[in-house]
């Protein structure tokens, strides 16, 4: 500490100066022209001195290093040294990330890697410990964490929060399991993330009365000021799955600016790599009209108060030298990158490579029972079948009637145009338990695809029109140790690994993006729609808790009803 003192008074030399810069003070909301002094990973001064470098930043903007509020880093299908891989050089410098998928499949494995890697990168990776696990009572995770699971890692420095609660209806019900989550979160000082979309009135008065502390579902003016007047803090969300800022942008005022922060969410690897990560949600965000400023403010320090993330998220001394040069406020063409103190990335590259901790309990974990070759055969007798009906770009299905032309008193999708037959596999236990159902809307002829990747639970889901295929795609999947494969007329068409839990690869970034576009192709050259997102669409089929009609490994279920049907319509439970 002393150090830092004699560097901070000018009795040192400081590490780095960063000179001719435009300083961003998230502060005063004031743009100065001054020099930068950084000195043991933190900000020592302002104003000339001595030091043992000079950056010249060229009248460059320097601004705090950009923060996302919410993320779920399995999005990006690559482990979090390709993430940070893509991100530094966007400027983005620290995340909080819940890694609710990959915990789902792993437990607290994947809470300790996530923690190791943590340590040991120069992105600031903070968790937001999942408090949905299993996501509903309806699947079969690999994993089940309650509050004596998460407890040992609460005060972890690098732990932020508990991660959103998904499970509102379990807070307005006062399930003991939820609340006690939710009061160890608090015990420990750690702020409670929300997740409550629709949710308003009494019923939002009940949620946020636990001191659930934000929220980033909020889609619509209505849910946004009715938040915001209850104290619940507003993460802007612009993802690769959900984009709500055109929505909530203009909603932003000098008034409630203080209490707005901005999150991802989901980022695939193609976006991170083309279009970028929080810088891109700046550019957007000054596009639709809100102050560069105020958005610069809304991407560090009210990220960083509002995650409890202290010493980030502003240029001022003591806090870390987390920080970015751009061009402008306007483009936000990311120039530097520093993370405590040192230059990681420059003109969108990394300096140096980065390199991933042990993967140890996240490799290996598909686990399936034996596939008879009848495991699909899905009779229905009555010849009228319920059958989920897919919507280009929604997650929300509907709940259709069929009548159906069977072979044998077996579905046969080859029979029945516009018909698919779906399929998830139990993958974690070998249990051999499989739920079969129909699909309309996804158009695949001729093959068969199947994935790992299956919110919430990551079974093994697989779409096609003839049993041989969808058991020689599954059979693939479960060989790669998790993954993507696409067969056809006998044979693998096309593939990606995912080793990592079934969701992640530790391959480059760029690898991923090539195989997820040539699996795209052969899906969409097979019938799937172009507006149809192929392994987005098959990767929410069997998430039990969006509406109206899903398929998980125990069979179809009725969101609406809330319990399991059958798949023969002429049958009432």
């Amino acid at each position: 500490m002393k150090h830092r003192i004699d560097m901070a008074a000018g009795n040192e030399p400081a590490d780095v100066l960063i000179v001719n810069a435009r300083v961003v003070d998230v502060f005063s909301g004031l743009v100065r022209q001054d020099a930068v002094a950084i000195g043991d990973g933190v900000f020592v001064g302002f104003g000339q001195r001595e030091a043992r470098e000079v950056v010249d930043a060229q009248g460059a903007y320097l601004l705090p290093g950009f923060i996302d509020a919410h993320i779920h880093l399995e999005s990006s299908m690559v482990t979090p040294a390709r993430f940070a891989e893509m991100a530094l050089p966007h400027g983005t410098t620290s995340v909080v990330a819940d890694p609710h998928e990959l915990a789902n499949v792993c437990g607290t494995a994947a809470l300790r890697f996530l923690l190791a890697s943590a340590r040991n990168l120069p992105l600031n990776i903070f968790l937001a410990l999942p408090s949905c696990v299993p996501a509903t009572p309806f699947e079969d995770s690999g994993a089940v964490l309650q509050a004596d699971d998460l407890a040992p890692f609460m005060d972890d420095p690098h732990v932020a929060s508990l991660g959103e609660m998904m499970n509102y209806p379990g807070v307005l019900h006062a399930d003991p399991e939820v609340l006690d989550k939710i009061a160890l979160s608090r015990s420990r000082g750690k702020p409670v993330d929300g997740h409550a979309p629709a949710l308003l009135g009494r019923e939002l008065d009940a949620y946020l009365c636990t001191g659930i502390a934000n929220t980033h579902e909020c889609t619509t003016a209505e849910e946004f000021q009715e938040n915001l007047m209850r104290g619940c803090r507003i993460f802007l969300r612009d993802g690769s799955a959900a984009r709500n800022l055109p929505a909530l942008a203009p909603l932003v005022t000098p008034g409630n600016c203080h209490r707005c922060a901005f999150c991802c969410d989901d980022r695939h690897a193609s976006e991170l790599l083309t279009a970028g990560h929080m810088d891109e949600v700046l550019r957007k965000a000054v596009a639709l009209g809100m102050d560069p400023v105020t958005a610069v403010r809304l991407c560090t320090l009210n990220a960083a108060e509002a995650e409890g993330l202290h010493g980030k998220g502003a240029i001022a001394p003591g806090f870390d030298a987390d920080c970015v040069l751009v061009d402008d406020l306007a483009s936000f063409n990311v120039r530097m990158t520093f993370a405590g103190g040192k230059q990681v990335a420059a003109e969108g590259h990394m300096l140096a490579p980065l390199s991933d901790q042990p993967l140890d309990g996240l490799t290996d974990t598909v686990q399936l029972a034996p596939l008879p070759s009848d495991v699909l055969a899905l009779p229905v007798p009555s010849g009228r079948a319920r059958v989920i009906r897919l919507h280009p770009g929604s997650l929300v299905t509907d709940a259709e009637e069929h009548a159906i032309t069977c072979v044998d008193g077996l579905f046969d999708a080859r029979r029945n145009s516009g018909l698919c037959k779906l399929a998830v596999f139990e993958r974690h236990k070998a249990t051999g338990k499989v739920g079969v159902g129909i699909l309309a809307g996804y158009g695949l002829r001729g093959a068969a695809v199947a994935t790992s990747v299956s919110h919430d639970s990551h079974n093994i889901v697989v779409c096609g029109d003839n049993d041989a295929d969808m058991l020689r795609a599954v059979r693939r999947v479960a060989e790669m140790g998790g993954g993507i494969a696409v067969a056809g007329s006998g044979r693998i068409l096309d593939e990606l690994p995912l080793p990592v839990a079934g969701l992640m690869t530790p391959e480059p970034p760029q690898t991923v993006v090539r195989a997820l576009d040539s699996i795209h192709a052969v899906l969409h050259d097979h019938g799937v729609p172009g507006n149809v997102a192929p392994l987005m669409a098959l990767s929410f089929m069997a998430l039990p808790v969006i509406p109206s009609l899903k398929l998980t490994a125990r069979g179809l279920f009725s969101v609406a009803d809330w319990r399991f049907v059958s798949v023969d319509a002429a049958t009432h439970h």
